[in-house]
């Protein structure tokens, strides 16, 4: 194979070179050509490499280590070069087995296909002259039914023109003069067509009774005495014979539409208009509201040019009262964009009071507009927009407290970080939900016209806005957890999710209540949305919500926090080969490790959880001591001399457990530190287990693990709550660690006290060094 021009990443270069060594029958033509004379190092895999050469200069250049470490890498390299070889043989192999059994069910559909082609395409041909024979037959008869059909027609309307001038003259007689636009109307397009030559008499006697109708029809449109219901009908019927009576109507119509632009409401000066009193009420009395200077003028010449409008045009009434609702519904479209921002409900009730005022001088010019009905649907949808959105804001306050905690704590600002995290996203979710109350509570205490009228309306948004503000709270703090999406796990920082586990708790057992109490005292009543949807706020179900989901966290954090200690496990035991384990010479790395990560939970969860209360102390009496000589699994087994008596025993300490009494192992999570630790540690040590019988150990591997778990006894009994359950599981680690061992002889006690102690004076002398 040639070599590509485009460079290529090491691995596809070794993979093309795979398969050219595998392909190509001569194997320099696979393999870049290099210079004979340089036999670098790197020039190993080229077609003219020279072993005796690259060997001479291999050790002129390294060291004995280094020939070693070279002599590994390439023994590592040969074998994968050789798995990679033989995957891609069964690769191909397994694709030209695939393409073999399609080829054969190919084969076996398509025999028969082409005989069936042959039926089928007989039958088609079959209808197909058979739809052509009925075709043919009745083909003549068609044609002379629908050339009679088109006669008849014609003779139709040929009758209707030839009597349209006496029945236009009756009606002019009778005065019905709609019906009289109407035959006239339809007849236009032949008298278009024809009118010049086959009906022009016809023609000139309807236009001549058209135009006594035109001129009746204008005496009565400008006639004092006509009804405002008549001179529309005729202004309608001299539209319809294109007399322009609506040119003035039109420009005053649409210089009227082209106001509407003027009084539009400017949001940066009603924000600096709105006055400073902390009282609205003092503002504004109920039925007018104190709107801005320009703005009232510009409405009131609005209503004088209505007024004008009425007076020429008496049947304008639709227009006019679409003009009005227009106005109305502009000035609650700019609204509904000011309320989008974070504004306060003094704002609000500026701007409503400006509406309102503009509304009640707008229903008495057009008051079949029935502006009033239609202000209260339009200020609905804005005060629900209102609600809605400061809820939104408030959502977005606390979200912001939690992310920035969230950063805090990855780029480690803060020592403290988790806890100043918690304490401010408490003081946004209570302070912030009772300053939205306060500020609803200025919507119901104003004395607004528009807003007493939607007063229990408010009273359901507030309490239903608060329900599904909580809702949407726990999916934003599932959406911060990751708890849904368990790839997320790895991004989302563990101290986060024990902050959300918390503040769920305080969320359940004292926001819910305070603010059940002052919606209780401030916005009782209520019940526009129906008894069949139930009441608006269930305290209960929100308190019930995050019951749930504080537990749900609190679990959380500790499956991430055990999965990091699992993954430092797993990496301790599938490393190593046990079965060629050396004579344990000091604890375990690995240990250090792992208390190192139980400190970082304990720091974590004293910022977050309160303490708890230690319980099932183990006394001397009961259980093992810090003494290496207090396990009774090795006890039972220090005068075993070799490896049968030690599998008897092992078979004996089964049977003897059957007979212990039970120890509880996995019990409910508390929210408290002792708690939290304590069943970290739990999962920790029941994943140490199953990953130690994976394994099998030789006589020294057992007793690397017998050393570290001693070591960890101590440690574990001073940081956890329940020392019998750990105890247990220390004790089951051993023992399972025996039952995967060639030869389960352990330490002899001396010799463990021995390496524990110096262990411990090693830890004593770095942190004093570190102090």
């Amino acid at each position: 194979m040639e070599v590509d021009d485009v460079p290529l990443d090491d691995k596809a270069k070794r993979m093309r070179d795979l398969l050219s060594s595998f392909y190509a029958p001569d194997p320099s033509a696979s393999a870049p050509s290099f210079p004979a004379t340089h036999a670098s190092l790197d020039a190993i895999n080229s077609a003219s490499f020279d072993p005796d050469q690259y060997m001479n200069l291999l050790v002129q250049k390294s060291s004995l280590e280094g020939l070693l470490q070279r002599h590994v890498e390439m023994a590592a390299e040969i074998k994968n070069l050789d798995t990679d070889l033989q995957m891609l043989v069964y690769e191909n192999y397994n694709k030209f087995i695939s393409a073999t059994d399609t080829i054969k069910r190919m084969k076996s559909k398509i025999v028969g296909m082409e005989t069936n082609m042959e039926q089928l395409l007989d039958k088609i041909m079959s209808v197909q002259s058979r739809s052509d024979h009925v075709n043919t037959s009745l083909f003549e008869k068609r044609e002379h039914v629908e050339k009679l059909h088109r006669t008849c027609n014609l003779l139709r309307k040929v009758q209707f023109i030839y009597d349209l001038p006496a029945r236009l003259g009756k009606c002019i007689k009778s005065e019905a003069y709609a019906d009289a636009v109407r035959f006239y109307t339809g007849a236009m397009p032949i008298f278009k067509a024809y009118g010049d030559s086959s009906f022009q008499d016809c023609k000139r006697a309807s236009e001549e009774a058209i135009a006594i109708i035109t001129k009746n029809l204008q005496g009565k449109l400008f006639s004092d005495s006509e009804s405002i219901q008549a001179r529309a009908e005729a202004a309608v019927l001299l539209k319809q014979l294109d007399f322009p009576v609506d040119s003035l109507r039109a420009k005053l119509l649409e210089k009227l539409e082209q106001s509407l632009v003027d009084l539009q409401l400017n949001v940066e000066d009603i924000s600096s208009a709105s006055v400073d009193s902390s009282d609205p009420s003092e503002q504004r009395n109920a039925s007018m509201p104190i709107p801005s200077n320009a703005h009232e003028a510009s409405v009131r010449e609005f209503a004088e040019a209505i007024c004008a409008y009425r007076v020429i045009f008496p049947d304008s009434d639709e227009q006019l009262t679409q003009l009005a609702r227009d106005l109305v519904s502009k000035l609650f479209e700019t609204t509904e964009q000011y309320v989008k921002n974070r504004i306060s409900s003094a704002d609000l009730l500026h701007v409503l009071g400006i509406i309102w005022t503009d509304v009640l001088l707008m229903d008495g010019v057009v008051h079949e507009a029935v502006l009033r009905d239609h202000c209260l649907e339009a200020a609905r949808m804005v005060v629900k927009q209102y609600v809605a959105n400061t809820f939104s804001h408030l959502l977005h306050d606390i979200s912001d407290a939690l992310t920035k905690a969230h950063i805090e704590q990855k780029d480690g600002v803060e020592k403290d970080s988790l806890q100043v995290a918690l304490e401010a996203s408490k003081k946004r979710v209570l302070q912030g939900s009772m300053d939205v109350l306060l500020d609803f509570r200025q919507l119901l205490d104003d004395n607004l016209e528009l807003l007493a009228k939607i007063k229990d309306w408010i009273i359901d948004w507030v309490q239903g806005g608060f329900q599904d503000f909580f809702r949407e709270l726990d999916n934003h703090f599932i959406l911060l957890s990751g708890r849904n999406n368990s790839s997320s796990h790895d991004q989302v920082l563990a101290g986060l999710v024990l902050v959300l586990a918390q503040l769920s708790l305080f969320i359940e057992q004292t926001a819910i209540p305070r603010i059940t109490e002052e919606i209780a005292a401030s916005f009782s009543g209520g019940g526009i949305r129906g008894s069949e949807y139930g009441p608006a706020f269930v305290p209960g179900e929100i308190c019930r919500i995050f019951r749930s989901a504080g537990e749900k966290f609190l679990h959380l954090y500790i499956n991430i926090r055990t999965q990091r200690v699992s993954v430092l496990l797993k990496k301790r035991f599938t490393v190593l080969n046990w079965v060629k384990h050396k004579e344990p010479r000091e604890v375990h790395m690995f240990v250090d490790l792992f208390l190192h990560e139980l400190e970082a939970i304990g720091n974590e969860v004293k910022q977050i959880l309160p303490q708890g209360v230690r319980r099932h102390r183990r006394t001397d009496s009961n259980g093992s001591t810090t003494s290496s000589r207090s396990n009774p699994l090795r006890e039972e087994k220090l005068n075993r001399s070799n490896t049968q008596r030690a599998r008897s025993q092992l078979l004996e300490t089964h049977l003897a457990k059957l007979f212990k009494q039970k120890v509880e192992i996995f019990t409910k999570v508390e929210f408290n530190q002792e708690s939290v630790v304590t069943m970290v540690v739990k999962l920790c040590l029941k994943s140490l287990q199953e990953f130690v019988r994976l394994q099998t150990f030789n006589r020294s591997g057992f007793q690397q693990i017998q050393l570290d778990i001693q070591f960890l006894r101590t440690p574990l009994r001073e940081t956890v709550e329940d020392e019998a359950a750990i105890d247990f599981l220390l004790d089951e680690v051993i023992v399972a660690a025996s039952e995967r061992c060639l030869d389960p002889i352990p330490l002899e006690p001396p010799i463990l006290d021995k390496l524990i102690q110096a262990k411990l004076a090693k830890t004593n002398e770095q942190n004093t060094i570190s102090q």
